[in-house]
């Protein structure tokens, strides 16, 4: 694999840095010893340009290219919050705060951009600006977008804005990416249908909110097969099932089910929540039960642009030859959405192997997918804004 060489040098030291990360973990906004480690290593780096706090509990810092006739400014995101999951590796660097683990990479991508700070402060072989960017609360919390209405894009004036993610399954190192939507919309609902409780024995006498319920989620996936046009893509998923009964014997009077939709086109995100709440309500209503619908909007599609797509395939070309440039779009959601709303940029999957899948108790980001990584980031720099 054509990695840097400093890379491979360094290599060692940055799977140091990514397996302490490992170890302590924290979630979504409550990142401040990984915020500190971060703006630690930066500091060490000689970066001095570091701001903290952004979005909450980011961090931003600059690094001046050795020279800056371009006046371009590149951007480059990892993400450092964990996940509530209690790890099952029986690594020797596992978890060692209770009921959080890093079970998605992001202590890969996080050790990966400092590898690559590293050498872009050593070398400053570029003409231009990088502004890196360490954002907290990927996992639900939206920390892109709190960084973003801190004025990320306009204090820091980032043109382009690229960031990377782990893709377990795929051969190591490896890179995969599309133009449009890579990752889709992730929203969320709860439903709560009432009827009205009663004696199981006397069904007549009572309105079953479980019957209406089951009816409920059987229609919810005409969505996908009958309101969504076949080449489009949607699913609708009921995941939760829960009355405000337990007993054997007894009709509950309340059944709430909650779940998530996902997308990849405005138009059928759109046509998906107007759907739901259609059949929810009459569905509900032709089992004699009221239906109550929270539909809560997620992440936006996760959307590449043409051209930094292109700027993004061609730099990972010359890490690992063989870029595949058309992976299929992946229905999980990215809150790095929120920038590529604000900028152009390019999100691009990096191969991460055999083994466990993200959100899954014995995944572990693989080490040796560090310098591919690295490379990348500082390929796209350097093939951004080259020096004269």
């Amino acid at each position: 694999m054509p990695i840097k060489n400093r890379f491979a040098e360094m290599h060692a030291e940055i799977t140091g840095w990514r397996r302490h990360l490992h170890q302590y973990p924290e979630l979504q906004f409550d990142v401040h010893e990984t915020a500190k480690f971060v703006e630690d290593k930066l500091r060490g780096f000689g970066i001095t340009d570091i701001t903290t706090g952004i979005g909450q509990t980011g961090v931003v810092a600059v690094i001046e290219g050795r020279t800056n006739t371009s006046g371009r400014t590149v951007g480059l995101r990892a993400d450092m919050d964990a996940l509530p999951i209690e790890e099952a590796t029986g690594l020797e660097y596992a978890s060692k705060n209770p009921g959080k683990m890093h079970a998605c990479g992001h202590d890969g991508h996080t050790a990966i951009l400092l590898g690559a700070a590293q050498y872009l402060a050593e070398t400053r072989n570029f003409d231009g600006r990088v502004v890196l960017i360490f954002q907290p609360a990927e996992e639900g919390g939206g920390g892109g977008l709190e960084m973003c209405k801190d004025g990320l894009m306009e204090r820091w004036s980032i043109d382009e804005v690229y960031g990377l993610h782990n893709m377990p399954g795929a051969e190591v190192g490896s890179f995969h990416i599309r133009e449009g939507a890579l990752l889709a919309a992730t929203d969320e609902f709860e439903i709560i249908i009432t009827g009205q409780g009663g004696h199981a024995a006397a069904p007549h006498e009572a309105i079953d909110p479980n019957l209406a319920a089951a009816h409920v989620i059987v229609a919810l996936q005409s969505i996908a097969s009958r309101n969504v046009d076949p080449l489009a893509q949607v699913v609708v998923s009921v995941c939760v099932l829960r009355s405000d009964s337990e007993a054997f014997n007894i009709i509950p009077h309340r059944v709430t089910m909650r779940g998530t939709v996902r997308t990849l086109d405005k138009t059928v995100r759109d046509l998906a929540q107007k759907r739901l709440e259609e059949i929810v309500d009459l569905t509900a209503r032709a089992h004699g039960c009221v239906a109550q619908v929270d539909y809560d909007r997620g992440y936006p599609v996760t959307v590449n642009h043409a051209n930094e797509t292109v700027y993004a395939a061609d730099a990972a070309e010359v890490v690992s030859p063989g870029v595949d440039r058309a992976t299929p779009p992946i229905m999980a959601g990215e809150d790095f959405s929120y920038m590529l709303e604000e900028r152009p940029g390019a999100y691009i999957m990096l191969g991460n192997g055999a083994g466990a899948t993200v959100h899954h108790p014995e995944y572990n980001f693989n080490d040796d997918a560090i310098p591919a990584g690295c490379s990348w980031f500082a390929e796209v720099v350097e093939r951004r804004m080259p020096t004269a």
